[in-house]
């Protein structure tokens, strides 16, 4: 096999040009790199919305599933508990769940590392998670959050470090008695922080009560630990803030709200009040510790009914404004947040909540708003004979992922949750995945995050192996003076050697991977997609780790 390149004199202008145009006189901050004009041989910015793409093959889609640990649904498994090497086998099941990411061209994981008032690191505010060993506050002898964001950055998959702000225990585990909690914990030494709910009931449990300031102070610095020691990529809350209302009992905080709930007009008032303050400031804490570090939640997915509120949903369910005093709209429109995930745990045509009335619901109220929205899609549902009959055909998910195609609001999808994704019940993990996530996809980026630009790569080379064609580059003046360092980089593929414009990067039709940069001038990647005797194009662009793009590299052809 013989490579061709440009031409030495084209390259080099086409590296002058880059170099010229890189910072346009009127470029502002935060801008994505892929929006700015640059000379090179392709130019992402001559193309965009006029370019006709493939719906079926978006070029930038968040795509994820929920890694739980709280009692132990999707990692660790108890199962590792009592394994020869546990901490190989906890390793391993791990790997596993990142394997099935990458075969269904996920580009992040959203994985629980705070569970109860815990920690999968070595924290020092509170004591290590029963989840990894099965007893409250042991050392498992090693440090998995640090191995868990390593993995998956090996992998290119952004890391969301999914935490539960208020929930201390669980019925199966210390459930409402403080003196079963781990030494040490804090709330040993503070009983009055923790509040029993429901009281007298098989699923009783501790929370710590969000009414009190030194309280909310104190589960923020304690996930903060988490963002200032590690290089995770965003940090995620899930839909527990006051817990879920039980029949016939209200939580126990009348005394902290007479003494701290002056100047509201009732409880409910202040309860949103408290949690209000808990997203405001946890958005603000974790960008002045790094800017580039996203926040998330994932809320019930009904914020209010049409009935009590005429801003609300055509629904008639569980209003989480209501039942755990989370304003949520409030977060999108004040723009608290960097994305908001709903729930939209029901089928479409569901008449209490109808999926096909709340995707375009959420997708109203992010419009005008820098808030990118992704819906929770209820994997677990598929199959369950509980469940309506919608539930029972195999194409039911995929159709949810059709209907988000109309709203273009909808920039992903996190799936709930990883077992039930491997379990592939129906088959149905296989068909919205044929149909959906057929190729890779570019993270979304986020303009209210600030970027540099980005010199494109140099493509030195492309070998023709048993396995696949090989690919070399090098990315000129990464990180230095004004431009950007590379994260990753996004590998396409062209049949043939003609040129293919603009438009042949404008969605995921010629993207065939995307792989993390690593230490050292040199960068590889192989294709294993790569057919003998075919000839081909090839292009590489470099991503920062906020997935802003650079132009094209000058391509390489492969011609046998």
């Amino acid at each position: 096999m013989k490579p061709y390149r440009l031409a030495a004199a084209g390259l080099a202008v086409a590296l002058l040009g880059s170099l010229v145009a890189a910072t346009p006189a009127n470029a502002t901050p935060g801008t994505p790199a892929d929006a700015t004009p640059a000379t090179a041989a392709v130019n992402l910015g001559s193309g965009g919305a006029d370019c006709p793409t493939d719906p079926a093959t978006p070029k930038r889609q968040f795509r994820a599933m929920w890694i739980a640990s709280v009692v132990n649904i999707d990692w660790p498994t108890k199962a590792s508990y009592t394994a020869p090497d546990r901490i190989a086998a906890q390793k391993a099941e791990y790997t596993g769940w990142l394997d099935l990411a990458q075969r269904l061209h996920h580009n992040a994981v959203v994985v629980q590392v705070r569970p109860t008032a815990d920690a999968f690191w070595p924290s020092p505010h509170e004591p290590w998670s029963e989840y990894l060993t099965g007893v409250r506050g042991q050392d498992p002898g090693w440090d998995p959050l640090a191995y868990l964001v390593a993995e998956s950055h090996k992998r290119n998959l952004e890391f969301h470090a999914w935490f539960n702000p208020y929930r201390i225990s669980m019925p199966d585990g210390a459930g409402a008695d403080v003196g079963k909690l781990a030494p040490g914990h804090p709330v040993r030494e503070n009983p009055d922080w923790a509040v029993a709910y429901p009281l007298n009931a098989a699923g009783s449990r501790l929370y710590y009560n969000p009414g009190i300031p030194e309280v909310r102070q104190f589960v923020q610095t304690a996930m903060l630990d988490a963002v200032k020691r590690y290089d995770i990529d965003g940090v995620h809350f899930d839909d527990y803030f006051y817990p879920y209302p039980a029949a016939g009992q209200d939580f126990a905080d009348q005394a902290t709200f007479e003494e701290y709930g002056a100047g509201f007009a009732s409880k409910a008032d202040w309860r949103r009040h408290n949690i209000d303050l808990l997203v405001q400031e946890m958005g603000q804490r974790i960008k002045a510790t790094k800017p580039w570090v996203k926040f998330g939640v994932s809320p019930f997915g009904i914020w209010r009914n049409k009935a009590a509120d005429p801003l609300g949903s055509e629904t008639n369910g569980t209003q989480s404004y209501d039942a755990n005093f989370a304003d949520t709209r409030k977060w999108v429109k004040e723009e608290w947040i960097d994305y908001i995930v709903p729930q939209v745990y029901w089928n479409i045509g569901f008449a209490v909540a109808d999926y096909a009335k709340l995707v375009p619901w959420w997708s109203e109220v992010v419009a005008g708003t820098r808030v990118q929205l992704y819906i929770g899609q209820a994997d677990y549902k598929i199959a369950d004979p509980a469940q309506p009959a919608p539930w029972q055909d195999p194409a039911e998910m995929s159709k949810h992922l059709t209907f988000n195609r109309d709203h273009p609001q909808v920039a992903g999808n996190i799936h709930f949750s990883a077992v039930q994704v491997r379990a592939n019940r129906l088959g149905a993990t296989d068909v919205y995945a044929a149909e959906h996530y057929s190729r890779p996809a570019l993270i979304p980026t986020m303009s209210q995050l600030s970027a540099k630009p980005l010199m494109f790569p140099v493509l030195t080379g492309a070998s023709r192996q048993s396995d696949g064609v090989r690919l070399r580059w090098r990315q000129p003046v990464d990180g230095l003076g004004p431009f950007g360092r590379a994260a990753s980089y996004a590998i396409y593929r062209f049949d043939g050697i003609d040129l293919p414009g603009s438009c042949g990067f404008a969605d995921a039709g010629n993207l065939v991977g995307t792989v993390r940069a690593t230490d050292g001038p040199v960068q590889s990647w192989l294709d294993g997609t790569a057919e003998p005797g075919r000839r081909y194009s090839y292009y590489v662009t470099a991503l920062d780790r906020l997935a802003n793009e650079s132009q094209p590299s000058p391509p390489w052809f492969v011609l046998r």
